[in-house]
This record gives C-alpha cells, sequence and structure tokens, in this order.
C-alpha cells in the first residue's frame, strides 16, 4: 500500500471517489470531474489516495489555513473501502494528512468523526488526538 496526492482531476479518481464517498455518508450526491479539479486546485487542501497495488482503496482531504490565532489543519472524508478496512489504511492516510499538516506549517491539526463511525473513534485517540467538548454548529446553504 502507498499514499499519493492527487495531482490531477482523472475519470479513474472520480470512479473510485464516487465508490468511496457513499462509504462514508450515502446521501453524499455523485462528484462530478468539476468538483474534484476544484478540490485539486486548491492550494488549501492536499487529497491523500491509498493505493493498494493500482486499486484506490482510500481517501483523505487535509486542509491547513490561517486564522488570527493558529494555523489550523482540519481532516475530512477519511474513508476506506470495506474490502480493505482492517488492514492500517485509515491509520496511514490519518498518519499521512498529520504529516502534510506539520510540513505546512500547521500548529493544530482537528477532525471530527460521526458518533457511530467506532473503529475510526478507536484511531484518533490513539493517535494523540484528544475528544473536545465543543458545539459544532452547521448552516446549509
Amino acid at each position: 500500500m502507498r499514499i499519493e496526492a492527487a495531482t490531477e482531476a482523472t475519470q479513474e479518481l472520480v470512479d473510485a471517489l464516487n465508490a468511496l464517498l457513499p462509504q462514508l455518508n450515502p446521501k453524499l450526491k455523485p462528484l462530478s470531474i468539476q468538483r474534484l479539479s476544484k478540490v485539486i486546485d486548491d492550494p488549501a487542501t492536499t487529497l491523500l489516495l491509498a493505493r493498494d497495488g493500482g486499486s484506490i482503496v482510500g481517501a483523505a482531504a487535509v486542509l491547513v489555513y490561517a486564522t488570527p490565532a493558529f494555523v489550523k489543519a482540519r481532516i475530512e472524508d477519511v474513508v476506506v473501502d470495506e474490502h480493505s478496512r482492517g488492514k492500517g489504511v485509515g491509520e496511514a492516510l490519518v498518519r499521512r494528512c498529520i504529516e502534510v499538516a506539520r510540513e505546512r506549517g500547521a500548529e493544530i491539526v482537528e477532525l471530527q468523526s460521526a458518533r457511530w463511525r467506532e473503529v475510526a473513534n478507536r484511531l484518533y485517540p490513539r493517535l494523540g488526538f484528544q475528544l473536545r467538548e465543543s458545539n459544532l454548529y452547521r448552516l446549509d446553504l
């Protein structure tokens, strides 16, 4: 298995993400190549892929941004194909996200995980993340 950054929006990548992302959230709309291009072209975002042989078996995004208080990183959309789970793919993706954040000057790395994602919620504390007590608010536009 290897972890690599996506550098180009290709149909192979769109197809792989459209197979992976519903495993993260079945309500997500299919990803278009135009939307994927926006993600890859965004200088704040690094889209990481886990490959087993030639197949994409996992993905995660890390965003690094500055606020008046900190340079922060946020890990988003960590997903591993159901047939590749239990093999360290998620851990490898998150570790690489942390490395990218560190390389880009982040002082803090944050992520959020649904309560029902039991395996993920066991992984993150093992990697040093601490559960925060906060209120998350969201406005859908």
